[in-house]
């Protein structure tokens, strides 16, 4: 069975072939593609989008065929639609089918095109979808937050009003290209009921994902982590909710004094050189305004970018893991969080309530009620029989949920089936 993926951006070995470092974004796929890729009868090649390409690089891997292929821009929808280059790639590979991952970009529409010109079947597997993300992108925040724009977001368009204007234009295209393939992946409640009002005729198949692989190897321990810390992945843009939770921090701290937030990724607020003012985003600059009104500076700490190993080690050490978006689907780090124990919380929000079974492997809470949050998480630091409890039993569930072996012949399941 000849099987064509199309992602969103290198995996590491293809990385490894351009001599580049590997990116630290999708890291579910990595798994997933080894372990198909070993199956009998399975011959996998892998297509993404790559800058500074001028069409598209072969890339042969140890059992994975490569195409880095030339970037083509969401605006120039005509140029999407008579893209030449995953033609090329398509009738060069021959699939049996195509499986694409995420709608998000530009790309994804231009495959469903080409293949649907050329009569070969396609496969959806949903990531986000951006047409109902925008829906929730301002955030309560205020007005001169969600319209305001450093130099940085009038060069980029990327404050919180460019940013969801940006969401519903790639929402086209996404809505497009859901409307035109018969076949979805999906594992959440959310993602199918948003994908079959799209379109109600095509075939949802259930599949969850594989993680990275240093999370399966992990226990969290009580013992070992710092008391009173909480983790999140990431909280660059409005809808990840991190103003809600530094919104919580004081309501924590009034009762744990020793209480430390730590964000991964770059530090948002950062304006200390002529380059962090020039880059730095009006959300970021209200984060800080934030961060100082409520008197919490040495209460919040940004850890920088990290690897996976990082990544795991990170949450290890945290005694609560906040998933505080304001929409989301499956959160790869809240899975990631659960499968090594780490007790959770998570807002009532898109996927994540199928992920956390409220006051049993961990707390739902109302996204905009930082309140509530406050309180979940004085209840996590407070209550260790209870703490160890969410630990065991998110860890049980996600390691069912997220079985390599599992996920990975019902993935062959769902080929099998579009195949016949």
């Amino acid at each position: 069975m000849k099987v064509l993926w199309l992602i969103n951006i290198p995996l590491p070995e293809a990385s490894d072939l351009l001599n580049e470092k590997p990116s630290p974004f999708g890291g579910w796929l990595i798994n997933a593609s080894k372990d198909l890729a070993k199956q009998d009868g399975i011959d996998l090649t892998i297509a993404f989008p790559k800058k500074g390409v001028t069409k598209s690089i072969k890339l042969k891997g140890e059992k994975i065929t490569y195409y880095a292929f030339k970037m083509v821009k969401d605006k120039d929808k005509m140029l999407i639609e008579s893209n030449s280059i995953l033609k090329d790639i398509v009738n060069e590979v021959n699939p049996d089918f195509v499986h694409i991952y995420g709608t998000e970009l530009a790309h994804s529409l231009s495959m469903v095109n080409v293949c649907d010109k050329e009569g070969i079947e396609t496969v959806i597997s949903i990531q986000g979808l951006v047409s109902i993300i925008e829906k929730h992108m301002f955030a309560s925040l205020p007005m001169n937050v969600i319209y305001g724009a450093t130099l940085r977001n009038l060069l980029r368009k990327d404050n919180v009003s460019g940013l969801q204007k940006l969401f519903k234009k790639r929402g086209i295209n996404e809505i497009e290209s859901i409307k035109k393939t018969k076949h979805i992946i999906g594992r959440t409640t959310w993602d199918f009921s948003c994908t079959s009002q799209i379109n109600p005729k095509a075939r949802y198949h259930y599949c969850n994902e594989i993680l990275r692989e240093e999370f399966y190897k992990h226990k969290w321990d009580i013992e070992k982590c710092e008391k009173h810390s909480i983790f999140l992945s990431q909280g660059q843009y409005p809808i990840k909710g991190l103003h809600y939770v530094l919104e919580a921090l004081p309501i924590i701290i009034s009762k744990y004094p020793s209480t430390k937030i730590y964000i991964s990724g770059k530090d948002i607020t950062k304006s200390d050189t002529l380059k962090n003012r020039t880059v730095i985003t009006y959300y970021g600059k209200y984060i800080k305004k934030l961060i100082k009104k409520l008197k919490i500076k040495d209460k919040v700490i940004f850890t920088g970018p990290l690897d996976e190993k990082e990544m795991c080690g990170k949450f290890l050490k945290s005694h609560v893991f906040i998933s505080p978006s304001t929409i989301e689907n499956e959160s790869n780090s809240l899975s990631e969080a659960r499968i090594l124990g780490v007790p959770s919380i998570g807002s009532y929000v898109g996927g994540v309530i199928d992920r956390i079974e409220h006051n049993e492997d961990g707390f739902l809470y109302q996204h905009d009620a930082p309140y509530m949050l406050a309180h979940y998480v004085c209840e996590i630091f407070d209550n260790k029989d209870l703490t160890l409890k969410f630990s065991m039993k998110a860890r049980e569930h996600a390691l069912q949920i997220h079985n390599r072996e599992t996920n990975t012949q019902k993935l062959m399941e769902i080929y099998n089936e579009i195949v016949q």
